[in-house]
Order: structure tokens, then sequence, then C-alpha cells
């Protein structure tokens, strides 16, 4: 086999291989780990164009989760739990920063309302089919007494016969 033919066969494999190599190389500060990943979904994205967590955001030029992110994996690296990296970007970007409002005051009514206004409607449906088939007692019809004492006169003679 020609040299030259060897080489290109060589060459075309080795572009390949390099450039899906080239195409996966991420900067370090990009990659999102696992622990990131973790705070970054209890934190939501306040970059006004998606309604994502920090954590899920994948917006190229998002200008608030990749210092988000970056953020956290200082706090990370400083040895601070979840709880207080969540507590600290609740400190400084206010409730707004939490992904789920906590359930206490105003969120707390919030949380409780949509259940409680179901049951009632629940309720108001049962009430409503339980009146519906009751059946309504008609009122009896006001007899003449005359029609009454021909009926009784009617059912004595009845009674007669059978005797």
């Amino acid at each position: 086999m020609p040299l030259g033919r060897m080489l290109v066969r060589i060459r075309l494999p080795l572009l390949a291989t390099l450039l899906g190599v080239l195409s996966l190389a991420q900067v370090s500060s990009e990659l999102i780990t696992d622990e990131i990943r973790r705070v970054g979904a209890r934190l939501a994205c306040l970059c006004g164009s998606c309604k994502n967590s920090v954590g899920d955001c994948a917006m190229l030029a998002c200008h608030y989760s990749k210092p988000a992110r970056e953020k956290i994996r200082d706090m990370q690296a400083r040895g601070m739990t979840d709880d207080a990296i969540v507590a600290e970007f609740v400190k400084t970007e206010g409730k707004r920063a939490l992904v789920v409002p906590p359930g206490e005051g105003f969120s707390g009514l919030a949380w409780w309302m949509p259940p409680a206004v179901v049951g009632m409607g629940l309720a108001f449906i049962y009430w409503w089919i339980r009146r519906m088939r009751a059946p309504r007692p008609s009122p009896a019809p006001e007899l003449d007494p005359a029609v009454l004492a021909r009926y009784r006169d009617s059912i004595e003679k009845d009674l007669a016969k059978l005797e």
C-alpha cells in the first residue's frame, strides 16, 4: 500500500477523534456537578427570561444562573451546607430566590387554599346531588268532605258484602 494512502487512512480517524474531543471540551467553570445541581434546584433563576431553577437553566448567556452556580461552587468549597447556601441567597435576593415558597405566613395560605377550595367544591357538589335525588313530598290535594263521605260509604258497602 502506498505511503500517501496509508497517511490518509490514519489522518481521517485521527481528525474525527480530535474534533469529537474538542466539541466535548468544556471549561472547568462551566461544569455543573451534582452538588451544584442539587442546591441549584432549590433556587429560582431570576434572569426574567425563563422559569427554571439555577440548576436547570440551560440558557447559554444567562446573566443570573451562571454567576449563581459559581457562587454555589465557591460556597461549597468553603464548606457551607446546602441550607446555609440557600439561606445566603434568600438573604441577598429575598424569598423570590426560592423555587418553592416556604409554607409559612401568606405563602402557607397559598399552599393550603387550593386544596381547601377543591374540598369545598366537592362538598357543594355532593350536597347538590343529594338534594336533587331526594324525592320531594307532593302536597296532598284538598278533598271535598262530600266526596270523602261517598268513598267511605262505598268502602263500607264492599266490606259488608265480604262478610
